[in-house]
C-alpha cells in the first residue's frame, strides 16, 4: 500500500485504534504536571503480538533462564516498557506489510513511544499490527522544536522507536539528525533492519553492485541538477538515486546530457502488486518517460558506473569532428552528434564549441 493510500485511511485507523495517545503528539515538556498528563499508562499485562511467547537465546546453557537480547521484553526496560533504554532505529514497510520482522513488530509493541514522520501513516501501521503506542510526529517543521525533547526524555532512560513513513529511517529523512544527536549526547542508538527502496531496488537491477554511490534526491531545478551531475560524472559506481514522478523525464534528460549513453534502471511499485522495472540507456528511458503521464509515487533511479572504453580520441581530432558536425548543424546537435561517436559527455563537447568560436546562438544544447 502506498503513502498516500496510507494516509487516507489514517483518520479511521486513529479512530477504531483503542489507544488515547495513539495518533496524537504528546507533550513532551519536561514540567512534573505536563509528564503526567502525556504519559501513557503501562499495561502490564499487554499481549505480546501473535501470543508468540519471547524465546531464549538459541544454545543457552541454562534452559530455566531467560537471557533476553536487547529488543526483547526484560525487567531492565526504562520505567517497565520492555526494552533498553535508548533509540530503536526501525525499517517498515516499503508497500508490503509482510515485510515487517518479528524484531521490528515487537520493538514497536514495546517501546515508550514511537518517532514517526506523519502520525496517519504510521498510525495505521500500528493499527494493522494491533499496537497501541503514543506517536511523537517528527518531521522538518517540528524536528528543531521536538529533537531537545527527544533527548532529554531519552537522557531519563526511556525506550523510543524511530520509524519513517516507509523504508529505514535517516535515509533521505531528518531523522539521522536526531541519530547523530543521541550518539553525541552517549546515548544508545540501536538499528532494527529491515525494507529500504534503495537497496531492494539495486538488488534486482541488474547493474554492479561492488560500488555504489547513494545520492538521493538531487535539486529539482535542471542548472542546479546538472552541476551535480557533474560532480559525480567522474564516480566509477553505479548511482542510485531518489525522484518524484513528476521530476523523472527531466531528470533522465539531464543524466543523458551529463553522463552521456549509460546502462539506467527505474524502478516503481516495488514490493508492490505492480512492482515494475524498465532498464534501458538514459536517453531511452528519458523519451519513455517523456512521452507517458508521470508515474505515480516516489520512484529509485539507478545509472551504471562509466562503461570502460578504448582509449579516447586525441583532443585535435575531437575538434575536427566538432567543426566539421558544426560546419551544417546547430552546436547542440553537433555535440550531440559528437557525443554518440566519441563517448564523451554532450555537455562538455558543446562548452568546447564555443571555446572554439561557436556561441551558441544557432541552437540550444
Amino acid at each position: 500500500m502506498g503513502g498516500a493510500e496510507l494516509r487516507d485511511r489514517g483518520a479511521a485507523a486513529r479512530t477504531e485504534a483503542t489507544g488515547a495517545t495513539v495518533g496524537r503528539e504528546v507533550d513532551l515538556v519536561g514540567d512534573k504536571a505536563g509528564a503526567a498528563r502525556s504519559a501513557p499508562r503501562r499495561k502490564t499485562d499487554r499481549r505480546p503480538l501473535h501470543d508468540e511467547p519471547v524465546r531464549p537465546v538459541v544454545g543457552s546453557s541454562r534452559p530455566h533462564e531467560r537471557r533476553l537480547r536487547p529488543t526483547e521484553p526484560s525487567a531492565a526496560g526504562s520505567g517497565g516498557s520492555g526494552l533498553a533504554p535508548g533509540l530503536y532505529v526501525v525499517a517498515t514497510p516499503i508497500g508490503n506489510l509482510g515485510d515487517l520482522g518479528e524484531r521490528a513488530k515487537a520493538t514497536l509493541a514495546a517501546a515508550d513511544a514511537v518517532v514517526c514522520e506523519d502520525s496517519r501513516v504510521t498510525g495505521l501501521l500500528l493499527h494493522r499490527l494491533g499496537i497501541e503506542r503514543p506517536l511523537l510526529v517528527y518531521n522538518d517543521h517540528s524536528a528543531p522544536r521536538l529533537r531537545p525533547k527527544l533527548l532529554r526524555r531519552l537522557a531519563e532512560g526511556a525506550a523510543l522507536a524511530l520509524v519513517s513513513d516507509a523504508g529505514t529511517p535517516t535515509i533521505s529523512d531528518p531523522g539521522y539528525r536526531l541519530v547523530r544527536a543521541a550518539l553525541d549526547a552517549g546515548i544508545t542508538v540501536r538499528a532494527v533492519p529491515g525494507p529500504c527502496a534503495p537497496i531492494a531496488a539495486l538488488s534486482i537491477a541488474g547493474l554492479p553492485t561492488d560500488r555504489f554511490l547513494f545520492a538521493g534526491f538531487l535539486p529539482p531545478r535542471s542548472a542546479a541538477r546538472k552541476r551535480e551531475l557533474e560532480e559525480l560524472r567522474p564516480v566509477r559506481a553505479t548511482l542510485v538515486l531518489l525522484e518524484s514522478g513528476p521530476r523523472l523525464a527531466a531528470l533522465l534528460r539531464d543524466a543523458a546530457e551529463v553522463l552521456g549513453e549509460r546502462e539506467a534502471v527505474v524502478a516503481r511499485e516495488l514490493t508492490k502488486l505492480h512492482e515494475e522495472l524498465r532498464r534501458g540507456r538514459l536517453v531511452q528511458l528519458a523519451a519513455m518517460f517523456g512521452a507517458e503521464p508521470p508515474p505515480r509515487g516516489e520512484l529509485v533511479v539507478l545509472i551504471g558506473p562509466p562503461e570502460a572504453k578504448a582509449p579516447e580520441l586525441a583532443q585535435e581530432k575531437v575538434d575536427a569532428a566538432l567543426r566539421e558536425a558544426a560546419a551544417h548543424l546547430p552546436p547542440g546537435r553537433a555535440a550531440r552528434r559528437v557525443a554518440a561517436a566519441t563517448g564523451r559527455p554532450a555537455a562538455e563537447l558543446y562548452r568546447r564549441l564555443r571555446e572554439l568560436g561557436h556561441d551558441g546562438n544557432q541552437g540550444e544544447p
